[in-house]
């Protein structure tokens, strides 16, 4: 009978050549993320955080078993699916980190607007109160 039994998992092997190659990626993206470190474009958190992502590939080309191993135990039938599984995921919290930052920085920012906005006021006695400015398109202050 077809389908009887258990089903047949599928490995990910990997060339010699597709192991240099991850080998080779990992260095150049470690260099990468370590010069934007060094130049200041990027914060040590975010550098450490894309470094154990390259340790983590590194890991499964030197040890591409270990993925069909994962998706064994989760039954997952496809080790490639586990992978995007997992890349997916982890993509998707980096982006609900990254709005949750840019959601404090832009309150941040405001603050800090207003702040400054207080400091000029106070700093500057003579200048026109909020509610008189210049005359607008609303106001007619000139003669009739």
């Amino acid at each position: 009978m077809i389908g009887v039994g258990s089903p047949q998992y599928t490995s990910i092997g990997l060339s010699t050549r597709a192991h240099v190659l991850v080998l080779l990626g990992v260095v150049v993206g470690a260099f990468f993320l370590l010069r934007l470190l060094n130049r200041r474009q990027m914060r040590g958190k975010y550098t450490l955080l894309w470094m154990f992502v390259g340790l983590g590939v590194l890991v499964l080309a030197a040890f591409p078993s270990l993925l069909d191993h994962v998706s064994h135990l989760f039954r997952i039938y496809y080790a490639p699916t586990t992978l995007f599984l997992v890349a997916i995921s982890f993509l998707l919290l980096v982006c609900v980190y990254f709005s949750y930052e840019l959601s404090r920085l832009e309150e941040r920012t405001r603050v800090l607007a207003e702040e400054i906005a207080i400091l000029r006021a106070e700093q500057e006695p003579d200048a026109v109160p909020s509610g008189g400015g210049a005359p607008g398109p609303d106001r007619d202050d000139g003669p009739p």
